[in-house]
């Protein structure tokens, strides 16, 4: 058993609440969840209106099936103009550790 997990700190555009805020967050999660099956959730800057940390976790029997998916999540976050990836942390545990 392998799995994976991403963090992606955002900065948000021209935010100004926490309501415009879920309006640029959500979507983005949802997309994840959608098109790789992930478990994906806003886990932290909860209470600030331009910053957000999204957590996502995968789980495969293959290694590589989880970096591949891994790489595509970090590239679809990457590519979203409303908002600029800061930093991504990787985690990969394996049946070795």
């Amino acid at each position: 058993m392998y799995v994976g997990t991403l963090s992606f700190d955002l900065l948000l555009g021209d935010v100004r609440s926490l309501k415009e805020k879920r309006s640029v967050v959500r979507p983005i999660v949802a997309e994840l969840q959608r098109k790789y099956a992930v478990s994906a959730a806003e886990v932290d800057h909860l209470d600030l209106h331009r910053r957000a940390l999204i957590g996502l976790a995968l789980v495969s029997g293959d290694a590589a099936h989880v970096s591949d998916i891994l790489d595509r999540c970090e590239r679809l976050v990457a590519a979203r103009p409303e908002v600029e990836l800061l930093s991504v942390r990787r985690r990969f545990h394996g049946e070795d550790d």
